[in-house]
């Protein structure tokens, strides 16, 4: 298996967001229920069971941060963007979980 892309901590992906948010895709991977309990905002939500058949809609030309709950789910969808030929992939380390406990405690933990 492949590793084109690196992991990202939410402290970093925070900066990234309070500098440049244009400049960053962040792609959630997860359920609908799961989406709609805990997210961060101006995510998009492609299932990671749906992502082959919407590649189109993951844009090419910013950074694109896979989020799932802890980073598995993730690290697969970036693996399946990697084949695809993406580039500047990374992957939430620790998820969404991650967000809550180092950023942003108003994101329930689930």
């Amino acid at each position: 298996m492949t590793t084109d892309f690196r992991n990202i901590s939410a402290r970093q992906l925070h900066t990234w967001l309070n500098t440049d948010p244009e400049s960053v895709f962040l792609l959630d991977v997860r359920q609908p229920g799961e989406f709609d309990l805990a997210r961060i905002e101006g995510s998009t939500l492609i299932p990671l069971g749906t992502l082959h058949a919407a590649l189109d809609e993951v844009p090419q030309d910013r950074r694109v941060v896979a989020i799932c709950h802890h980073g598995v789910r993730s690290a697969m969808a970036c693996q399946i963007l990697a084949q695809r030929g993406q580039g500047r992939l990374y992957n939430l380390a620790g998820g969404i979980d991650a967000w809550s406990i180092e950023v942003d405690a108003g994101v329930p933990r689930y």
